[in-house]
């Protein structure tokens, strides 16, 4: 078992994560803005089931098949970061518009709704680095099987984004009544958000290799 003071630090980890502007937030907000809450919520279903992948794969070992061969690691790292890089431009181009500001956007069904938060969170390479970085370093072999362990961690951040996304789902439309009435900070939101995604793309770049 993995004692609680680490469990809880972890949590703290996977919060960050989250709060973190990303391809997840972006999506939802977006689908919750244009479509209504339920449409936010079927999106975030899709998402949830995109992190069972990457905790399945995580407890089978693929992290490990990654962290050990060189070329696997750095193809990801690099491919992540040119995709955070190319999120921050988008945030921040001439004509870009913030995730909170609202647009016409097609209804989707449920079901594409379901698939394209499903695919946003199996390609996010942020969720991807956070699997592959922190979960070794909360996991002990004197523990207990690792497998184990490996699901506790999962359904630990799962439940930290899930609660998370939720709010972010149900309040977008809030947060972007309020972003209306004050279109400065509207601005200001696209370049703090494009600033982070590109800190982020910076510093998956030049984080060398673990093991």
């Amino acid at each position: 078992m993995i004692p609680l003071p680490d469990l809880l630090l972890f949590a703290g980890a996977a919060l960050l994560m989250v709060l973190t502007p990303g391809p997840n937030m972006i999506y939802l907000i977006s689908r919750s803005i244009c479509q209504g809450r339920a449409a936010g919520v079927i999106s975030l279903f899709g998402v949830v089931a995109g992190f069972f992948l990457h905790m399945l794969a995580a407890a089978i070992g693929l992290s490990a098949i990654f962290l050990a061969v060189p070329l696997a690691y750095e193809v990801l790292k690099w491919l992540g970061a040119l995709y955070l890089l190319w999120l921050a431009w988008e945030a921040v181009k001439p004509g870009a518009r913030s995730p909170f500001e609202p647009r016409a956007l097609p209804p989707d069904s449920p079901r594409r709704l379901f698939l394209m938060g499903f695919l946003t969170n199996v390609l996010n390479p942020k969720v991807a680095v956070f699997y592959l970085s922190i979960f070794p370093q909360f996991i002990n072999t004197e523990r207990g099987a690792v497998f184990l362990q490996s699901l506790t961690l999962g359904v630990t951040q799962i439940s930290v984004s899930f609660t998370v996304n939720l709010l972010i789902a149900l309040s977008a439309a809030c947060i972007a009544g309020w972003f209306a009435r004050n279109p400065f900070w509207l601005v200001m939101q696209r370049y703090v958000m494009g600033g982070v995604l590109a800190a982020l793309a910076v510093r998956l770049a030049l984080e060398p290799r673990r093991g």
